[in-house]
């Protein structure tokens, strides 16, 4: 990574001083080259002398300039003294723009302006000056750019590396932190800067992966544990009715084996839908009224001898999947049953773009400080540990996973008879 940064930095700089330097050679180029170009021109005009013409013998005595009087044929009239020894009779090029060429080994420039009708007089300077000029900032641009270059380079890769030790030390943190290591943390610097925010981000994640193992060791352990009691119960009854055929019929033995193997398979499916929940189970989305789900509760708890009130039962329908809501409605009716003294209460409230499912108790309710460790799998409170009345500890889980995929909630306060009240809130179909 320091060197895919220090490079592309490189090249950045490298492309944007190559750029640089060549449009500043040109501006240079046309400016030295305009400059020039009209300093002869403005000598060029003194010379023609407009109002009366050139003399002759005045260009012919004139020294260290390149002047030739030129007439209609183009012949030589007149001519400075350094234009005679280096080209004698040969005229200069006459033409309307200026122009460049070499004399004697020296570049000039050439310029050229009608007198009148049958004369032209013609001025060469020489650019040799110019040339050097442009030369040596050339050269110097040559030199410069790759020195910039390395020093850039050079900064480039010490400030990267400064600035990805911290980077580096991090990332070997977070390679020796294993599964069995989790409770490790990565140490945050004093900078305060995104480094500092990339340490405290990886805690975060490093907490939240933590409390996801520990979770998972302690549902497997549950788990274990749930399983484990009915397979006991059966394997005791079997091995007793095998030991002593005469004092264990073949019927209770069998009512033990369904009994329990009715609890195994509660125990199975719920994990299984546990786990379809965690997967992000894919859900049938239809139309769903909750009402009728609502009142399909009432009537079974009214079969099972229960006192249910289902007066507040009002019209609301929602977009879900009907098996998962009709088993979240009843995992929850079925916890009110079960702590229950005698009164339960159902009631479906639409109210703006949500529907609250209300189902409550007189029982003895959930302390403060327990209504959220309820969700969580295999919790009992202490009053209700026993396998008949707790059940497995997995019916509140679920109905908190099926409301979270419904795109809802569950939570628990105190029943209007001091006992427990679960509320569910979901939104309404449009």
């Amino acid at each position: 990574m320091r060197a895919r940064t220090t490079l592309g930095a490189t090249l950045i700089v490298a492309v944007a001083l190559v750029i640089g330097a060549v449009s500043f050679y040109a501006v240079l180029n046309s400016s030295v080259s305009g400059s020039t170009a009209q300093a002869a021109q403005q000598r060029l005009e003194q010379l023609g002398d407009r109002e009366g013409g050139p003399d002759v013998r005045g260009i012919d005595a004139l020294e260290d300039e390149f002047v030739q009087l030129l007439g209609a044929d183009g012949a030589v009239r007149a001519a400075s003294e350094d234009a005679r020894e280096t080209l004698g009779s040969t005229p200069l090029p006459v033409a309307d723009d200026a122009v460049t060429m070499t004399i004697d080994g020296e570049p000039m420039l050439i310029v050229s302006d009608d007198i009148d009708d049958d004369q032209t007089i013609v001025l060469a300077v020489s650019v040799e000056d110019d040339a050097e000029t442009l030369a040596t900032v050339a050269t110097l641009l040559a030199v410069a750019v790759p020195l910039v270059l390395l020093l850039v380079a050079g900064t480039t890769w010490f400030v990267t590396g400064r600035a990805l030790r911290p980077v580096t030390r991090i990332r070997q943190e977070v390679d020796g932190i294993t599964a069995e290591r989790l409770h490790q943390r990565v140490a945050v610097p004093d900078s305060a800067d995104e480094v500092a925010a990339l340490a405290t981000t990886m805690n975060g994640m490093l907490d939240r992966l933590d409390a996801a193992a520990t979770a998972q060791r302690r549902f497997v352990s549950d788990a274990s544990h749930e399983l484990r009691s009915p397979l006991a119960t059966i394997r005791q009854h079997a091995e007793l009715a095998q030991a002593h055929p005469a004092v264990t019929s073949i019927g209770e033995l069998a009512e033990v084996v369904s009994e329990e193997g009715v609890r195994l398979q509660g125990i199975v499916e719920s994990l299984l839908l546990l786990a379809r929940l965690d997967e992000g189970v894919t859900l049938h989305d239809e139309p769903v009224d909750l009402d009728d789900v609502a009142l399909g509760e009432v009537r079974r708890l009214r079969a099972a001898g229960h006192e249910v009130d289902g007066s507040g039962i009002r019209a609301a329908r929602v977009s879900g999947d009907p098996r998962l809501l009709g088993q979240l409605v009843r995992n929850l009716a079925d916890n009110a049953a079960r702590h229950a003294r005698g009164r339960i209460a159902i009631g479906v409230t639409p109210s703006d773009q949500h529907v609250f499912v209300t189902i409550e108790d007189d029982g003895d309710g959930v302390p403060i400080e327990e209504r959220e460790h309820i969700f969580e799998r295999f919790v009992r409170l202490d009053e209700a540990r026993s396998r008949d009345a707790g059940g497995s500890g997995l019916g509140l889980a679920i109905a908190r996973g099926i409301a979270a995929a419904e795109r809802g909630t569950v939570v628990v306060d105190e029943s209007r008879w001091g006992g427990a009240r679960f509320v569910i809130t979901l939104p309404l179909s449009s």
